[in-house]
């Protein structure tokens, strides 16, 4: 099966079709299948476009769908709302990290609404979110890992044993299939590069594929390339180390998105 990956799209469709394009995704007929790696939308403005071909891809089962902190923060400000402890006004006014992490955004496209209508009509806009295919079709049908012979697939990284106590940090925990929905929910906020290479957890015999943390950090931070995180000779492409293979381009700074194509079986899972 030939794999086409990326993750942390953020509603940016234009990018991501331009990146599928380049790797020949549309080009001929043979069995192929998009891994997203997590955070589909917020920060981007095309999340009706995205959505309906996400929704296409998943008819025709050519999508796998991985879980990203974003696609937690969804559910978690629609809850915020209807129990009252955010007000719209304060999310339309930015006084609220829904907004700063582009939910808010996000919202207001998917449910067709527009702000000002929003903020006065708070549960019509919650009903239109809920009734759209993001939330009602492809949230559904998202997961936590997807697996191949030689790659696993997550948002941030696998889920871990966090150590207390000096010094702190984490270690591997061979039983993370099983984890928890909040050892699972804890886990796409982590770092991989910093994972797999501060704490030296890695898969046995796999690579792990990520995204959430941009990889200008490794770049930068682990092989002193480029001239920052974020500067005009910053690194975007892929990071790519003995069993780690990092794929955000933080495209709302960038402008790419980084799709990487692997040929891969699932015979041993």
């Amino acid at each position: 099966m030939k794999y086409y990956v990326v993750s942390d799209v953020h509603g940016f469709y234009t990018p991501l079709r331009r990146a599928l394009a380049e790797k020949g995704f549309f080009d001929g007929a043979e069995p192929k299948k998009l891994i997203v790696c997590g955070d589909l939308f917020d920060r981007g403005g095309e999340a009706v476009e995205l959505q309906a071909f996400m929704t296409e891809l998943l008819r025709k089962d050519e999508l796998i769908y991985i879980l990203g902190n974003h696609e937690d923060l969804m559910p978690r400000m629609l809850h915020d709302i209807v129990s009252r402890n955010v007000f719209p006004m304060d999310l339309a006014m930015g006084a609220s990290y829904h907004t700063r992490n582009g939910t808010w955004s996000t919202a207001l496209q998917l449910s067709g609404l527009d702000e000002a209508y929003a903020v006065d009509h708070p549960f019509e806009l919650v009903t239109g979110v809920k009734n759209s295919d993001f939330y009602s079709v492809l949230l559904r049908r998202a997961v936590d890992y997807y697996e191949t012979d030689r790659y696993v697939f997550v948002h941030g990284y696998l889920p871990c044993t966090q150590r207390t106590g000096f010094p702190s940090g984490y270690t591997y925990d061979p039983n993370w299939r099983a984890a928890s929905v909040y050892e699972w929910e804890r886990a796409r906020w982590y770092n991989g590069m910093d994972m797999a290479w501060k704490y030296g957890i890695r898969e046995p015999n796999k690579t792990v594929v990520c995204g959430h943390w941009h990889a200008s950090y490794g770049h930068f931070k682990i092989d002193g390339k480029g001239d920052g995180e974020f500067g005009p000779r910053s690194i975007h492409t892929p990071y790519s180390r003995e069993g780690l293979l990092a794929i955000d381009a933080c495209t709302a700074y960038s402008g790419q998105i980084n799709c990487v194509v692997l040929d891969d079986e699932r015979t041993g899972i």
